[in-house]
């Protein structure tokens, strides 16, 4: 749920800052139950919606913005933004009581036109030449086969500070695409002339 906050979040989180953010928050009630809607559905506040700034409340928010500085520190983030992720990922707030792991996965989908770049690439880089509409069709459909075996999969455990995640990845498309067409007749022609030519230079032969 967005909420309208009276200025863009700021993700150095300064003292002073998120001193003056909770200010803000705590003069409008309006504010407060937005706020107490999207802590309570991230895992961090327990209590009821309220339009009151309470002690509860105040909790909620120092320990949202702990965790939302520690990964910040990799890959800044917004307030509202740490906070929207959170509750799309089921709620990993240090509040939520829960411990358990949540396991993300990240799909990497490929369009017909950067499936089509990412086969010209290779095939250049393979084979010397450009790939046919035949090679590009057959190859982007290796793509979409290996998109499942492909993902990388992260997983998520504890709470606040003390929680850490393992991420475990899939096959790495582009090396996929390269064994395949290394191993095609043209592909083993090419590695032989590249010995080859290698085997003259240090000869002398060239």
């Amino acid at each position: 749920m967005p909420v309208n906050t009276p200025a863009p979040a700021n993700t150095s989180g300064s003292q002073s800052d998120y001193t003056q953010f909770l200010s803000v928050i705590a003069k409008s009630p309006a504010l407060v139950t937005g706020y107490s809607k999207l802590l309570k559905a991230a895992g961090y506040y327990k209590g009821k919606i309220t339009d009151k700034y309470t002690p509860a409340l105040q909790r909620a928010f120092t320990n949202a913005e702990e965790d939302r500085l520690s990964i910040s520190a990799v890959r800044p983030l917004g307030r509202d933004e740490f906070l929207q992720e959170t509750i799309a990922m089921g709620g990993l707030g240090g509040g939520s009581g829960s411990g358990g792991p949540t396991t993300v996965t990240s799909v990497t989908k490929y369009t017909p036109e950067t499936a089509k770049e990412l086969v010209n690439s290779i095939i250049q880089d393979t084979l010397g030449r450009k790939a046919t509409d035949a090679e590009v069709k057959k190859y982007a459909a290796m793509l979409k086969g290996i998109e499942g075996k492909a993902s990388t999969v992260t997983k998520y455990s504890g709470q606040g500070a003390k929680q850490t995640q393992m991420t475990t990845p899939g096959i790495n498309e582009k090396q996929y695409l390269i064994d395949r067409i290394a191993g095609t007749d043209e592909g083993k022609a090419n590695k032989v002339l590249g010995f080859y030519e290698t085997f003259m230079n240090a000869l002398g032969g060239r």
